[in-house]
């Protein structure tokens, strides 16, 4: 294989992590919201984070290897083509929001333990924050920009 198909490999690889784990994370998440005992939900939520793990590492490996072969391949492709440069501007957005997202999830799966340490009951508050809209939206939308940006990477409008 040539220093083009590695790239691509590596850059391809990056997607398969990205949209897996963000597949792994809404599983999680609706399976959390589904729960009532905070020790279940915090379970949930930690597993949660094995998912952000390979989110995060998928969108290091596509910006790095994405970027590379822009670069360097050879393929007629340029840092001001529109598709790249929406791709880059969904990328930052969608990680983000995602960010966002994280945060406030991080603060209910916290809650979730304190909870579950202290006798295990299910809690009205505990349900609102898991199925609170914004984490919710900010989650969607982030979601929805990676398969954007999916989009974009295999029809490659304006692209040679």
């Amino acid at each position: 294989m040539g220093k083009y198909e590695w790239l691509l490999f590596l850059h391809v690889t990056g997607a398969f992590l990205v949209i897996g784990g963000v597949v792994i994370a809404w599983v999680l998440g609706i399976a959390a919201a589904r729960r009532e005992r905070p020790s279940e939900i915090a379970l949930l939520m930690r597993l949660t984070g094995s998912a952000v793990v390979l989110i995060g590492i998928g969108m290091v490996l596509t910006l790095a290897f994405g970027l590379w072969l822009v670069h360097s391949a050879g393929q007629g492709y340029g840092y001001g083509d529109g598709w790249i440069v929406a791709a880059l501007v969904m990328w930052a957005l969608s990680g983000a929001l995602g960010g966002q997202a994280g945060r406030r999830d991080k603060a209910t799966r916290q809650y979730a333990e304190q909870l579950a340490a202290a006798g295990d009951a299910p809690s009205a508050e505990l349900q609102a924050r898991v199925r609170d809209p914004v984490p919710l939206a900010l989650n969607l939308a982030s979601s929805l920009l990676v398969f954007a940006i999916l989009a974009l990477m295999i029809w490659k409008p304006g692209a040679p």
